[in-house]
């Protein structure tokens, strides 16, 4: 079982990404390859992506409680062949989240895009003969 150990929303106004898309020293420090990639593929919208990217970044920053304690490299926003977004994390980032998980959506409209992040970490009774008999579903009768 997992409970909600942080939640996190962050909006960027896609203007603002407009202009960031042409600060390459900038995207190099805060994005991961994958990302830049991802953003060269999206032509014409690529500013709408990076705001909501930037947005899902510190959104799992304000998840995760720590504020900016690490590169935003260690949080990447990668999309299943679904579109749905994703976080893939490392270092200091996945360290933070230990064995919990973050979900993401991501959003744009007019000039804004936003995120929104759940972090859930594994819950554990106080009591180890609370989870035995929570787990006793599972053994076989």
């Amino acid at each position: 079982m997992y409970e909600i150990a942080g939640i996190g929303m962050d909006l960027c106004e896609i203007e603002r990404a407009r202009k960031i898309l042409e600060n390459r020293h900038f995207l190099e420090r805060v994005l991961t390859p994958a990302e830049r990639a991802y953003l060269l593929e999206k032509g014409a919208s690529a500013a709408q992506s990076l705001a909501a990217i930037w947005a899902g970044k510190e959104a799992a920053v304000k998840a995760l409680g720590c504020g900016i304690a690490f590169p935003l490299t260690e949080i990447e926003i990668l999309h299943q062949a679904s579109g749905q977004p994703m976080y893939h994390l490392s270092g200091q980032a996945k360290s933070l989240c230990g064995e919990g998980r973050m979900h993401l959506s991501l959003t744009h409209e007019g000039n804004m895009a936003g995120a929104f992040c759940v972090w859930e970490k594994p819950s554990m009774p106080a009591d180890p003969m609370e989870r035995v008999s929570e787990d006793r579903h599972l053994l076989p009768q």
